[in-house]
């Protein structure tokens, strides 16, 4: 679409990408244009693909992570990774490469896939300078407008924290101190050139360039924990507070917001008071949650981990959930393993939509399906029905082999009718 979305939002206009969205999440046109408005949901587009909304109000949705690193980069495999990603349900996909052919890969992602497609520019400009001291300034914003020129639907920057910020997390007692990857690569480069976060310096300059794409900003979490001990300090406060206040800015300029808050690992029983501390501190803009993980010791099991910690998280009103995989903290994740964690967290946000809004009614036809025993009904049902297939494996049984002829359903049938 040619004109700004948030601007014709505000102003009250009608603009199909708003009706599209409404009608896919099941809401009134006006309601959603309100929640634009107000900077409570924001809209991912691309170019002859479906358009996205996330945020109150609309049913939550999950990304995938993809991407080559600098150890593992087989072009082929990571495209496959984003089809799986879409296939098994991701809402968006992230591509993080860093080896390889970058801007390859991501046109090949764009061509063969529908899905928004977030990307990282500085981890790019990190790989192509070859080291955090040759990085300038413009070549940051050349990376970003490089990247909204390809036709990506958003990006991240960390752009919320400053020296005194890195300071304050130098002087806490953190066991794992910083673990964004983004953020440390935007740490070092503001430590060796001793200059402040270009990110910040240079923000307007940045939105102007998402604007007239229709790009929405993701505003990364930099001063996030890295285990359930690391408790909420004084630096994620003060970045949750700068990114409000650069939110704000953004919307200003035209530019919709997603903030990125809470933390990779948090306990359990903080995981609700924080989704509504970042929630109330940020006006209630989206939140997009990475993870989150309540424990650190399931280490090849963290996409289960983070499922019960994204379901917490999504139930207490986060609006977008990072998917972990099995290999999370291990290994860069393979094809099988993608598809592990897209299906991990679509029950995630499944759970949190339920205790948002109440028993969903694909879970009333997944059960009137198993009241009958119409097994393709089920599969078709359910998150993963080539999963559900591959196990039920009996070609027209009327029953499954746990019970045999002596499901329970089956020996009620005739006396309960």
């Amino acid at each position: 679409m040619d004109k700004n979305l948030l601007t014709a939002a505000i102003a009250g206009e009608e603009v199909p990408v708003i009706d599209e969205v409404a009608k896919t999440e099941g809401v009134k046109p006006d309601f959603l244009r309100r929640q634009i408005a107000s900077g409570r949901v924001a809209v991912m587009l691309r170019d002859g693909k479906p358009s996205l909304g996330i945020g109150e109000g609309l049913k939550t949705k999950i990304n995938a992570n993809i991407g080559t690193s600098a150890a593992v980069f087989d072009q082929d495999i990571e495209v496959e990774k984003a089809r799986i990603a879409e296939k098994y349900g991701a809402d968006t996909i992230t591509d993080l490469s860093m080896g390889g052919n970058i801007d390859e890969i991501r046109q090949r992602i764009l061509e063969e896939t529908t899905a928004p497609l977030t990307t990282v520019p500085i981890y790019q400009t990190v790989v192509e300078a070859g080291s955090f001291k040759a990085i300038t300034e413009q070549d940051l914003i050349r990376m970003i407008k490089k990247h909204v020129s390809m036709g990506i639907s958003s990006i991240v920057v960390h752009a919320g924290f400053t020296h005194k910020m890195l300071e304050k997390l130098r002087n806490t007692k953190r066991i794992m101190g910083m673990v964004s990857k983004g953020g440390s690569f935007t740490s070092a480069w503001m430590l060796q050139s001793g200059k402040e976060n270009p990110f910040w310096s240079h923000f307007d300059e940045i939105c102007e360039a998402l604007s007239r794409k229709n790009v929405v900003l993701s505003l990364g979490n930099t001063m996030r924990s890295g285990c359930i001990h690391d408790h909420m300090d004084g630096p994620q406060e003060m970045e949750m507070d700068m990114n409000a206040k650069l939110a704000r800015r953004a919307n200003e300029l035209g530019v919709q917001v997603i903030i990125e808050g809470m933390g990779g690992h948090v306990s359990p029983e903080k995981i609700p008071a924080y989704v509504a501390h970042y929630k109330k501190k940020t006006d209630h803009r989206p939140l997009f949650v990475a993870g989150p993980l309540p424990l650190d010791i399931g280490v090849g099991y963290d996409h289960i981990s983070g499922c019960v910690g994204g379901s917490l998280a999504a139930g207490a009103g986060a609006d977008y959930l990072c998917y972990i995989t099995p290999s999370e903290h291990l290994a860069l994740p393979n094809v099988a393993q993608v598809r592990e964690g897209v299906v991990a967290f679509k029950i995630a946000a499944h759970i949190g939509d339920t205790l948002k809004y109440g028993p969903r009614p694909e879970d009333e036809n997944l059960a009137r399906c198993r009241r009958a025993r119409d097994w393709e009904g089920q599969f078709i049902a359910a998150l993963d029905g080539d999963r559900a297939r591959e196990i039920h494996h009996r070609d027209k049984a009327e029953t499954c082999s746990m019970c045999g002829k002596y499901c329970a359903i089956l020996i009620m049938e005739s006396y309960l009718k």
